[in-house]
């Protein structure tokens, strides 16, 4: 597994983690930085960080794509790769826009439902569309 592959990974396992627990996203990086062997990779870091950062407009555009389903609704995991892949998408700009959209169906298939790869590319496709001119 690449190395960004493997620092998405740990960025939907923080975001994951946080969400389950209610807890605060960058509280559990920052756990996870200070106990993880080995080291959590920058990519993990900025990936939490700008989720962190940019949590409400995230959280607004799955809503408003997300096809008849609620954020909470949404299983824990699928919203937890959703929140990290629209991040990336909109202000990680080093990053192709169908590197990041099939990073996360690839992390779909791993983690979550047999229905959620095809969710997945669906919500971040038409989030991609509404919101990056072509």
């Amino acid at each position: 597994m690449a190395a960004r592959s493997k620092a998405r990974k740990r960025a939907v396992d923080v975001l994951y983690e946080a969400d389950v627990r209610g807890g605060d996203r960058l509280a559990v990086l920052h756990d996870r930085i200070e106990t993880a062997n080995p080291p959590v990779p920058e990519h993990t870091i900025r990936l939490v960080e700008g989720v962190a950062g940019h949590a409400s407009r995230i959280d607004e555009l799955i809503e408003a794509h997300a096809a008849n389903w609620s954020l909470d609704r949404l299983p824990d995991v699928d919203r937890a790769i959703l929140r990290m892949a629209v991040f990336e998408l909109l202000w990680a700009d080093d990053v192709p826009d169908a590197v990041v959209i099939d990073e996360a169906v690839e992390l779909a298939k791993a983690l979550s439902t047999d229905d959620s790869p095809a969710y997945v590319n669906g919500v971040l496709g038409a989030i991609l569309a509404a919101e990056i001119p072509t």
